[in-house]
């Protein structure tokens, strides 16, 4: 999945144009990856199909749909509408058949958890950038949470904080590393296409 940062920036772009409360639309934006936290397989957080990665927006769609015009429940499509993009379209760029390319063109076998391996390193290596190239905002994660109204089944609504306080935490433990994957720049060029085709999306369900 997209990490935290690359979810809020694209989050964050998307607001400059449809204004809706900002704290709620970020934390809605994060709200999904709660299930690691607790325990729990993004299956259900994420409207995932048997044995898949890509969720299924149209599931999601169906059931809330009409509640779109919650800030919360708005963040919480955009999430899922990233990953869709992520794993559709980016990924199998960085990843095909088990091998992994590097920046520098050379690819090496990986398999299992070495994927999440390479790829949680570099989500570190960006985020400072991340930070800086869009001028983030982050103190409402050190804010005390807003009231929600509770709509989101498929995650507890109560424990919101715990996944607030993780994005928090990996904000204040961003490092500079030499990337070994990602590019910086294909990773902006991700974020400014999802915006686009996000935004395209809202307007067509009248957001």
């Amino acid at each position: 999945m997209a990490s935290s940062m690359i979810h809020i920036a694209i989050a964050n772009e998307i607001n400059k144009t449809i204004k809706k409360d900002k704290t709620k639309l970020l934390i809605g934006t994060i709200a999904p990856d709660i299930s690691k936290r607790i325990g729990q397989t993004k299956k259900e957080s994420h409207f995932l199909d048997f044995g898949g990665d890509i969720p299924n927006l149209e599931r999601f769609l169906e059931k809330y749909k009409n509640n779109l015009n919650d800030d919360f429940v708005l963040g919480y499509y955009i999430h899922l509408y990233t990953d869709y993009l992520w794993f559709k379209y980016f990924m199998p760029e960085i990843l095909d058949k088990h091998l992994i390319t590097k920046l520098d063109g050379t690819k090496v076998p990986c398999y299992g958890k070495m994927v999440s391996l390479y790829i949680y390193n570099d989500y570190t290596n960006m985020n400072i950038q991340l930070l800086d190239e869009y001028n983030l905002d982050l103190k409402l994660f050190y804010n005390p949470l807003p009231e929600f109204s509770n709509i989101i089944e498929e995650i507890p609504m109560d424990k919101l904080q715990i996944i607030v306080d993780a994005t928090g935490e990996i904000i204040e433990n961003t490092k500079v590393h030499k990337d070994m994957i990602f590019n910086i720049d294909n990773i902006k060029q991700f974020i400014s296409t999802s915006v686009e085709l996000i935004l395209s999306e809202l307007k067509k369900l009248n957001i």
